[in-house]
């Protein structure tokens, strides 16, 4: 059974967290409910309430695949088959 320090703070037991999704650096919030309270996550907010990642629903639509796109963006492009090093003419054997 969790107990309460004397800076008011309890651990809240692994099996709790794992369902409630909780991890390090997360908020939660207390409810107060007829039975007493409730605990739950919080999502993540801005110093307005508003959802910081709403701006970028939506941003990525696209049909690329994830690795083509990250490959445009890094500016790699995929070599094409037969463009083999081993197979480079420009070289003269002696």
């Amino acid at each position: 059974m969790p107990r309460v320090t004397t800076k008011g703070q309890v651990t809240i037991p692994k099996e709790i967290r794992e369902a409630l999704g909780i991890e390090p650096g997360d908020e939660i919030a207390f409810e107060e409910v007829e039975s007493g309270y409730r605990i739950r996550k919080k999502e993540p907010t801005t110093a307005s309430g508003a959802d910081p990642f709403e701006k970028h629903r939506g941003s990525a639509d696209s049909e690329e695949t994830m690795p083509e796109r990250m490959r445009r963006l890094r500016g790699e492009f995929p070599r094409a088959v037969d463009d083999d090093p081993r197979d480079d003419d420009s070289e003269t054997d002696p």
